[in-house]
C-alpha cells in the first residue's frame, strides 16, 4: 500500500483533560452514504460521545453527524448509535480491561484514512480533580519557561 493521507474530521481534546490515555485503537465505523458525505464536509462532533460493548460489539453513542443538506429520505438520525468495526480479540481485550474498576473507552478522533472513515478510540482511566490540577500546573510552568526562554533569546 502507498502512503495514505490522514485528514482529521473531529477530535476530542476534552478526553485528554478528563482521562489518562492508556491504549489507542484504530477502528472502522459502520455508516450510511449520506453520513459519509456529511463527514466529507466536516460536520461531525465527538465531544459528548461514549462507547459501550454490547453482545460482543463495540457501539458509539452520542456521536453527532449533521444531516446531509442535499440528502432527503436517506438521511439518518444524527445521534443514532453506530457500530465500530474491530477484531474480536481486540474487543475481548478491551472488555476485560473495562471490567476493572475505573477503566472506560473514549473516542479521541474521527478521520479519513484514504477513502475510509476511521475512529481512534482509547482505553482510558478517569482523572481525579487533583490530577487535573497537577496537569494545569505543569502546563502553566511549561508555558512560563517557554516565555522566559523566548525573552532571553530575543535580548
Amino acid at each position: 500500500m502507498g502512503k495514505e493521507s490522514k485528514k482529521l474530521i473531529a477530535n476530542n481534546k476534552k478526553a485528554f483533560h478528563d482521562y489518562f490515555i492508556e491504549d489507542k485503537y484504530e477502528t472502522g465505523i459502520s455508516l450510511a452514504g449520506t453520513e459519509v458525505k456529511s463527514l466529507r464536509m466536516g460536520k461531525c462532533s465527538v465531544k459528548e460521545s461514549f462507547i459501550r460493548i454490547e453482545n460482543g460489539e463495540v457501539i458509539i453513542y452520542g456521536m453527532h453527524i449533521s444531516p446531509y443538506e442535499k440528502g432527503n429520505i436517506f438521511n439518518k438520525d444524527p445521534l443514532r448509535p453506530r457500530k465500530l468495526l474491530m477484531h474480536k480479540y481486540e474487543i475481548n481485550k478491551i472488555a476485560g480491561k473495562m471490567a476493572e474498576k475505573g477503566y472506560t473507552v473514549v473516542p479521541l478522533q474521527v478521520y479519513f484514512k484514504g477513502s475510509l472513515v476511521k475512529v481512534e478510540i482509547a482505553l482510558a482511566r478517569g482523572k481525579k480533580l487533583y490530577d487535573k490540577r497537577q496537569d494545569i500546573a505543569k502546563k502553566d510552568m511549561r508555558r512560563e519557561s517557554e516565555r522566559e526562554f523566548k525573552v532571553r533569546n530575543l535580548s
